[in-house]
């Protein structure tokens, strides 16, 4: 597995990281999974080259963290780079911006001072540890809300954390252009997590060029659009849980997707890889400073990610799959 630096950190990290949204279960998955098969899945990720883990609370109401916590009993917390996030809470008692409602409890936004400091403790708790590698705002506060945090006060609480040995680097998730320079102002912001995929490429416009100029890495969530550009999924598939609401699951979209991925089929035969691979493989190819985060519930699903990072696909080929996905996109 190929390898790169977490921002300016000088932590080597895998260039594709094992995302446990899917691993922590719950109605956005359609249901939990074989406790056993994704604790065996975690502890076999850096057999496969995979160091990087990226969890969050937030995921199944810190049940990802939870099992994540059940593995490393078994793992050498050396070995792995954990992601945990904050800012997405369930606590009736902080309150915060309205957020998603999951099996009648209602989710809040809250980045306040005295919030993040409750997370931290209750995430490192979960997962059996002293300290995070990175810690991650997981949604933004709504400017002019009433629950509204600044983005420099979320610094000052981040930093302080820091300077404790509590986490080793400061992330952010979900941010716009405006957001991210905001946090560079006030610190050292070493990655941004952003959904980027073949099929949504918004982040192209300014998020990664801004990175780049700054050292900042980017890790790339939904690279497979929640499953759909693994190929597997049959042209009379209906989408489950998070993916319904979603513009690629939508019915003529998810048909157009499928016909792109059937003219993949000649590039799989070059390269001798799956679908799944060449669209990993063609977020890769965007730069050294991207790094991938793919979902995975079986060893089978990380070894067949890890193929991914090594493919060198030709810069032609790379511009055909732009060009097919650029067709199809009509928005």
């Amino acid at each position: 597995m190929k390898t790169m630096k977490l921002g300016k950190t000088g932590i080597d990290i895998s260039r594709i990281g094992l995302g446990t949204w899917s691993i922590g279960g719950g109605s956005a998955w359609g249901g939990d999974h074989d406790l056993q098969t994704v604790v065996d899945t975690i502890r076999e990720a850096p057999k496969c080259g995979v160091n990087l883990i990226d969890t969050a609370p937030g995921y199944n109401f810190g049940n990802s963290e939870k099992i994540l916590g059940k593995a490393l009993e078994g793992m050498n917390r050396e070995d792995v780079v954990i992601i945990t996030k904050c800012g997405v809470t369930w606590d009736q008692e902080m309150k915060g911006d309205m957020f998603n409602v999951v099996n009648g409890i209602q989710l809040y936004k809250n980045l306040n001072s005295a919030s993040v400091k409750k997370e931290i403790e209750a995430s490192l708790e979960r997962l059996g540890t002293d300290y995070v590698d990175v810690y991650m705002t997981h949604w933004q506060a709504i400017e002019g809300s009433e629950y509204y945090v600044p983005i420099q006060k979320t610094m000052d609480v981040l930093n302080d954390l820091k300077a404790q040995g509590k986490i080793k680097a400061i992330g952010a998730a979900n941010v716009d252009i405006n957001q991210i320079e905001e946090y560079l102002k006030w610190g050292r912001l070493d990655i941004v997590q952003a959904k980027y995929s073949i099929l949504d490429r918004g982040i192209e416009k300014d998020i990664i060029p801004c990175c780049r100029e700054n050292g900042v890495t980017i890790q790339a969530y939904s690279p497979l659009e929640m499953g759909l550009l693994s190929g597997t999924f049959p042209r009379d598939y209906k989408p489950v849980g998070a993916q319904i609401p979603k513009k690629w699951f939508q019915p003529d979209n998810m048909q157009a997707a499928m016909d792109m991925m059937d003219k993949w089929k000649p590039l799989c035969e070059k390269y001798n890889c799956t679908v799944a691979n060449l669209a990993l493989g063609w977020i890769l190819a965007q730069g050294d400073f991207l790094n991938l985060l793919s979902g995975s519930t079986t060893v089978e699903q990380i070894e067949e990610n890890v193929k991914s990072a090594e493919l060198e696909l030709e810069a032609d080929d790379v511009a055909y799959m732009r060009e097919l996905a650029e067709a199809i996109d009509k928005e």
